[in-house]
């Protein structure tokens, strides 16, 4: 018994506490749940070694997208290290070129540019080139840049330039973000309203801002008309303008020169390296012209 704190007289008794032990079925709930976390996060975490079986029933496995690419980025880093028993793979690698799930075509895209020695890899980088998702082509492009193969330049140099999204069907603009917000790739950018009231929803297929609005709220659009334009996040700028140092030409001097003065509102380190780009391009042309006259 112990006192109230007022009275001293008054005595207040305090019932013993009973510790109430787990039951058994509650206990084993408790470890299965703990375990199928764990399991889970094992299975998905892309820094796990996986053997090569479990490599190549990955790159197979299309119901589960992560396995996969956690098998490409396992046989990048064996194609990093040298390892020549990584080419076994080569054949899956290049059939997830033409996967339906645009994740796996941009990851297998960026994988092939680890092995600037594979001419399967190098043809199947120039037909991805035409992909319909931007973020494949831009991927293949880099990748391409490895090859030092010129035919990445143009997608290089869209990745400089603000990305045109049309109106994917016949409707009503109902609403849509403001000019300079930030996106994300699956951003949802507008909705249109068709004609039989169903409503399509407009996504970014790119990292960036908005760089301009071209159709407003409640207009009528058409399917491929022009919505709006995206501005490339700066990582992506700041890539190809890396890669445009390698497989740039005089033409381009104009686009690299606006990001080098601010033109297009660039941080200082797109600055500088629109700078080195630019300088890049100049001394190739130089040696060129120098390899002419001789």
């Amino acid at each position: 018994m112990t006192g109230n704190g007022n009275n001293p007289e008054v005595k207040i008794t305090t019932p013993p506490v009973k510790r109430i032990r787990a039951s058994g079925p509650i206990l084993i709930l408790a470890i299965l749940f703990v375990v199928a976390s764990f399991l889970t996060w094992y299975l998905t975490w892309f820094g796990r070694g996986l053997s090569d079986a479990e490599i190549t029933k990955y790159l197979s496995d299309y119901n589960h997208p992560r396995h996969v690419q956690h098998a490409l980025l396992q046989v990048q880093e064996r194609i990093e290290r040298r390892d020549t028993m990584a080419a076994q793979w080569y054949p899956q690698i290049v059939a997830l070129a033409g996967n339906p799930e645009t994740e796996l075509r941009l990851t297998a895209a960026w994988v092939m540019g680890s092995d600037n020695t594979s001419e399967e890899f190098h043809n199947t980088l120039k037909k991805l080139l035409a992909d319909p998702q931007p973020i494949v082509r831009r991927n293949a492009a880099l990748a391409l840049v490895r090859f030092n193969d010129p035919s990445s330049r143009s997608e290089l140099l869209a990745m400089l330039t603000p990305f045109i999204l049309t109106a994917s069907v016949n409707g009503t603009l109902e609403s849509s973000l403001l000019k300079a917000a930030p996106v994300s790739r699956g951003t949802l950018l507008a909705r249109i309203r068709q004609p039989n009231n169903e409503v399509a929803a407009l996504r970014s297929p790119l990292s960036g801002s908005i760089h301009s609005i071209m159709i407003t709220t409640g207009a009528t659009v058409t399917t491929g008309q022009p919505v709006l334009t995206i501005k490339s996040d700066e990582q992506s700028v700041w890539e190809a303008l890396r890669a445009l140092a390698v497989v740039g030409t005089p033409d381009d001097l104009q686009v690299i020169a606006d990001y080098a003065s601010g033109t297009a509102t660039s941080s200082d380190r797109i600055k500088q390296q629109a700078t080195l780009t630019a300088s890049a391009i100049k001394s190739r042309m130089n040696t060129n012209e120098k390899s002419i006259t001789q």
